[in-house]
């Protein structure tokens, strides 16, 4: 499978790169940034444009912020291209529909970068969970990532906070451990330190709480999630996998996706699905 990518920042190059260069059923063609000096150190080739990346690939991967990859991938889609697309898939909930719908109607895979849910331990908790048949879950996603590091000088990350950042992790999985997310109960916002809380009601009748901040000054990120019922309690606090591993799993379910024609769980739908839980905790907030 050839594949291209867009992008060439911090998290391109620590996960993309190498999990693509590396993968047995990937041919890395090259890729595409707005940067050319970074373009030009990190892609085996770096092409002149997107829509000449497109048409040197059969799947696109995307390291962008949510919107430059929104109309980027809908380019893409359109022009017949399997997409790895970041989390969240948008900023607007209206343009992450648009995009969704143009996948769906070109007929293409995708798949959403939603990284802990590639992880061993992820999936041993969601496993257990599952069993359990939860009638409640708590989860905690913590960083000082805005404070200081790589990822702090990026704007979309600054402007729009650890809803947009961290949220989509945290939401998917209350969500995949708690079952479907139905509605936003409540909602609160401390811009100061980044801090979102919510309060979610899920198919089935469970509930959830969950808490973010990208301003938290805190070393390690305190990453935790919880769910139980009557018949106990499972956890999940530990980031054992490291990225690169969890993105060569991704592509390896990618592949099949592709090869298999049905839509991989976590596709861009699954992506939609969180952005509408994004924008309920939003319209809570007001923010």
């Amino acid at each position: 499978m050839r594949i291209g990518l867009i992008g060439a920042g911090p998290w391109a190059r620590e996960t993309h790169v190498p999990a693509l260069a590396a993968h047995p059923g990937v041919e890395f063609v090259g890729g595409w940034a707005r940067d050319a000096a970074a373009a030009a150190e990190v892609f085996p080739h770096s092409f002149d444009s997107p829509t000449a990346l497109f048409d040197a690939v059969d799947a696109v991967s995307f390291a962008v912020p949510p919107d430059v990859q929104a109309p980027l991938a809908t380019e893409a889609a359109r022009a017949g291209k399997h997409l790895v697309l970041d989390k969240p898939i948008a900023l607007d909930l209206a343009v992450a529909a648009s995009l969704a719908e143009t996948v769906r109607s070109a007929g293409v895979r995708s798949i959403v970068t939603f990284t802990r849910r590639f992880a061993p331990e992820t999936r041993e908790f969601l496993a257990r969970a599952t069993q359990l048949a939860p009638v409640a879950a708590e989860a905690q996603w913590l960083s000082g990532a805005a404070l200081g590091g790589r990822f702090a000088a990026s704007p979309w990350r600054q402007r729009e906070g650890a809803l947009f950042d961290v949220g989509p992790h945290i939401l998917d999985l209350v969500d995949a451990a708690a079952g479907a997310i139905e509605s936003v109960t409540a909602a609160c916002y401390d811009p100061g330190s980044d801090t979102w809380t919510a309060q979610l009601a899920h198919a089935g009748g469970a509930a959830s709480a969950v808490s973010l901040s990208l301003r938290t000054p805190v070393v390690p990120t305190v990453l935790r999630v919880s769910a139980h019922s009557s018949s106990g309690v499972v956890v999940l606090d530990r980031r054992d996998a490291p990225a690169v591993d969890c993105f060569a799993v991704l592509l390896d379910e990618f592949l099949e996706s592709i090869a298999t024609g049905v839509d991989h769980p976590l596709s861009v739908h699954r992506g939609l699905h969180i952005q509408r839980v994004i924008r309920g905790i939003q319209d809570w907030t007001g923010a």
